[in-house]
């Protein structure tokens, strides 16, 4: 991922971010594969750890067994930005160039399999206390057999790569001028963007 210095994420920001998406795609490399595996799933960022759990068949765990260096890549907050929304004043809009804003965040780390059923409850207890902590359920160890269908995961994050793509490139008052115009649109994703943007203003223009 290329990452320019403007649209650099901080520990705060990148942390804050996969909090709230915590869903994105586990990509293992494996050794001397035309392809890599990549798997969609939900997991919990616990400090510097990955946690998560995936079905005994996924195509996964031969690739990690293979090599153990692994990618979680969450990306989100993405918004498109129209050529005429990037000019102000009596800029001609016709010479405006578009792009999209959007977060992205790149986890790297050795990934751990976890067979054991006290291992595997325990990975479970973790994420059930972080997506539903309201949520009343029985304890793992209640679904028995049905355990064995599934092998956790701990992942340790030895590499972070954050991006924060809102505008950095511009000064105050383009962005500014975005920001108002992503307010007016309220389209999915417009909110979190905006507030990435106006967030981002002092530190990049600093």
């Amino acid at each position: 991922m290329l990452i320019h210095g403007v649209d650099r994420g901080s520990e705060s920001e990148w942390r804050a971010f996969v909090a709230v998406h915590s869903f994105g795609q586990l990509v293992a490399g494996g050794r001397n594969r035309d392809v890599p595996v990549v798997v969609p799933t939900q997991f919990v960022l616990d400090g510097d750890e990955m946690v998560l759990h995936l079905a005994r068949p996924n195509p996964v765990w031969g690739a990690i067994e293979e090599n153990p260096t692994v990618m979680m890549s969450v990306a989100g907050d993405w918004s498109y930005i129209p050529s005429n929304w990037k000019v102000v004043g009596d800029e001609d809009p016709r010479l405006g160039i578009p792009t999209t804003y959007y977060a992205g965040v790149q986890l790297i780390g050795e990934a751990h399999v976890l067979d054991t059923a006290e291992d595997v409850r325990a990975v479970l207890r973790e994420q059930l206390q972080s997506v539903q902590p309201e949520i009343e359920v029985v304890d793992p160890s209640e679904h028995g057999p049905k355990l064995r269908a599934i092998r956790g995961l701990r992942i340790a994050v030895s590499e972070v790569r954050a991006k924060f793509k809102y505008g950095g490139n511009v000064d105050s008052e383009h962005r500014l001028a975005v920001a108002t115009r992503l307010d007016a649109r309220q389209a999915p994703g417009d909110a979190a963007a905006r507030a990435h943007l106006v967030r981002r203003l002092e530190p990049a223009d600093g």
